[in-house]
């Protein structure tokens, strides 16, 4: 019976076989070597393992689709004629590199951010050079391109191979014969693509049955997924529901009801004699568990955890989107980034705003990068936006040791910073500047030996104890312990310069790095997908603020209005930010843009729940954060769940609304 196939039709579907244990491969690598899948029940890995496979044979019979079609077209001409030789060995080293390449940059990807790769991942091709250099300084990029080569030469013997096997096999048949060999072979590989027997073919949406997101990603796809997530694209403004919400953001942030009005002017009637200079520090890839101060068991951070205990700080603080251009966006806009495929940053539409960074009056302004201020087009978003700004970048320093694709590293941007703002506290000119620091980024180059700082060794810590941490590796661990050095670093060096007294010093994280298992944790926010968004937010000035712990919920763009009023300045507030130190502010919550359910998503975090909705499906959950276990409760709570649902959908549209109707007016 087998002998009597075509020798093109067993043709097309060895290499559909072949193209199908390929790419089951990746997911075995993935399983291995990047699934935490502890305490998830066997049923529900067999489920993950029985639609991965599904996903991964839809994937071999789309990638050999095309080619299929050519060769039933041409059936036993296929093996008469040497171009054709060539066009399959061309096709099969481009099918099986794509699909290579694609899997590595989804280890990658998903490495970082705990996500499949999905379209918003194009945002780094914004800044090819840039993410190059990431690339070749965190991996071994030379090794791999060998690897890549070894693997091209490896299909083009297979496809030789492959090929010559069945050109040995001479077959005739009828016209008829061909028809049904070729209707058969079509709707066969169309049911693989179609994969289900139901009303619905296989979709991405499937792969998120449980309430685990680990389990769920392990189930997709990661190229169907790429290609099917370009679906996730955000609505624009929407009119009708803003005016709809703005009763319920209006009464949320005390604006006026009747009229919309985002207007809300902060005026001090006793300032301060001497003005307080103002210092805000990003974090980089810091978030709470990162740190011992909230729990982290390696003593990762002491300095700073020695900081907080002498700050005003927030222990519900969170970032809007887990990424660093998206969390400068929010804190100098003082609007959250809900941009789809590209960060708010890189919208040249919405970049112009109202922004009370502005505002400062009598104050030199500036920003300091290790790096390049083009990146994620941030030159854009500071200079459109504040009069009199003066940027400090790579080619604008005393002293340059480039470190990595980031410029100079965390200890010199800090130095220079000092330099600076030491001239300027000589010349008594009271001054706001903005800190970006980059060393805890991948890839986490820290120095051998800084002053008092060296770096653990690999025979001083194990993998086991590095795990305990939540940490990916010891690169990760050595570069948040050098930024906890270089804050403790910075703050001795305003001392130094004689600013300290006299400064407001704000520090926040932008987003918490990729991480593994974090069992420490006390509740279910990491399952939940939020905990990335918690970051550490403290202000120290013992000068202006006493220690105090914070419990209110609070969020990124709450930072330029409550450092401000905590410097008393003037200045009039048409953003969502709030002041977290209004003794009137108590009706507070947290805004976050986040992937759950494989699409795009917003949630609210008020009152110990969190509520989440989904952009496109409309699918929400709330879940209650004083557990952790993961139950959605909305039919349990209908009350809640209709009150975060209606400030959540105000907090979107009202965002969405602001983007285009906050602009800058000439006066």
């Amino acid at each position: 019976m087998f002998q009597k196939i075509p020798n093109y039709i067993k043709y097309i579907f060895t290499n559909v076989f072949f193209l199908f244990v390929f790419v089951s491969l990746f997911r075995g690598i993935f399983y291995l070597f990047f699934t935490q899948l502890e305490n998830i029940s066997t049923q529900e890995i067999q489920k993950a393992v029985l639609l991965g496979i599904r996903f991964d044979l839809k994937l071999a019979i789309i990638a050999f689709f095309p080619f299929t079609l050519f060769v039933l077209i041409t059936n036993y001409r296929f093996f008469k004629n040497k171009i054709y030789k060539k066009t399959a060995t061309f096709y099969l080293v481009f099918i099986y590199l794509a699909l290579t390449l694609f899997y590595l940059f989804d280890f990658g990807y998903y490495e970082y951010l705990a996500i499949r790769l999905d379209a918003s991942s194009l945002r780094f091709l914004s800044n090819l050079k840039i993410s190059t250099q990431v690339l070749f300084e965190s991996y071994p990029i030379y090794k791999g391109l060998l690897g890549l080569l070894i693997l091209c030469f490896i299909i083009y013997k297979y496809s030789h191979f492959i090929y010559n096997l069945f050109t040995k096999t001479h077959q005739e048949a009828t016209k008829k014969l061909k028809a049904l060999y070729f209707i058969f072979t079509f709707l066969l590989l169309s049911f693989g693509i179609y994969n289900s027997v139901t009303h619905y073919p296989l979709r991405w949406s499937e792969a998120f049955f449980s309430k685990n997101n680990a389990i769920n990603q392990f189930s997709l796809n990661p190229v169907l997924y790429f290609f099917d997530s370009f679906a996730f694209r955000s609505e624009g403004v929407n009119l009708e529901k803003f005016k709809t919400y703005y009763p319920i953001i209006a009464k949320h942030l005390d604006l006026p009801k009747d009229t919309i009005n985002f207007e809300k002017k902060v005026t001090f009637n006793n300032p301060y004699k001497e003005k307080p200079n103002i210092i805000f520090v990003m974090l980089e890839s810091t978030g709470t568990a990162t740190m011992s101060f909230y729990g982290n068991p390696l003593n990762s951070t002491p300095k700073m955890d020695s900081i907080i205990k002498k700050s005003l700080s927030f222990s519900k603080f969170y970032v809007h989107k887990p990424g660093t251009a998206g969390s400068v966006f929010a804190s100098i806009t003082g609007l959250p980034d809900i941009e789809d495929v590209k960060t708010a940053s890189r919208n040249p539409m919405i970049i112009d705003q109202r922004i009370v960074f502005d505002q400062i009056k009598g104050y030199e302004k500036s920003y300091f990068i290790g790096g390049s201020a083009n990146w994620a087009n941030i030159r854009g978003v500071f200079q459109s936006n504040i009069k009199g700004l003066k940027i400090y970048e790579e080619g604008s320093f005393e002293e340059e040791n480039r470190a990595d694709v980031w410029g100079i590293d965390d200890y010199d941007l800090f130095k220079e910073a000092d330099k600076e703002l030491k001239k300027l506290h000589e010349k008594g000119k009271p001054f706001v500047t903005y800190i970006q620091t980059a060393t805890n980024h991948m890839p986490f180059t820290v120095p051998d030996k800084k002053e008092s700082y060296t770096p653990n060794l690999e025979e001083d810590i194990d993998e086991e104890t590095l795990l305990k941490g939540g940490f990916r590796s010891l690169g990760q661990l050595n570069a948040i312990r050098y930024l906890d050095f270089n804050v403790a670093r910075f703050l001795d060096r305003a001392k130094e310069s004689g600013y300290y007294d006299n400064s407001i010093f704000v520090f926040f994280g932008d987003h918490r790095g990729g991480m593994k298992k974090l069992n420490f944790l006390k509740n279910n926010e990491d399952d939940l997908g939020i905990q990335v968004h918690h970051v550490p937010f403290f202000i120290h000035a013992p000068k202006y603020v006493e220690h105090q712990v914070v419990d209110k919920y609070a969020k990124l763009i709450d930072i330029f209005p409550t450092a401000t009023s905590l410097a008393k300045i003037d200045y009039t507030n048409y953003t969502l930010g709030r002041n977290l130190l209004d003794s009137t502010a108590t009706n507070t919550a947290a805004f976050v843009y986040i992937q759950s359910k494989g699409e795009k998503a917003v949630g609210v975090i008020k009152n110990g729940f969190y509520y989440e909705k989904t952009n496109i499906s409309k699918k929400a959950s709330l879940f209650s954060l004083d557990t952790n276990k993961i139950k959605d409760i909305k039919l349990d709570k209908p009350n809640v769940t209709q009150q975060m649902d209606s400030l959540l959908s105000a907090y979107y549209h009202t965002t969405k609304y602001l983007y285009f109707n906050n602009k800058k007016v000439d006066k």
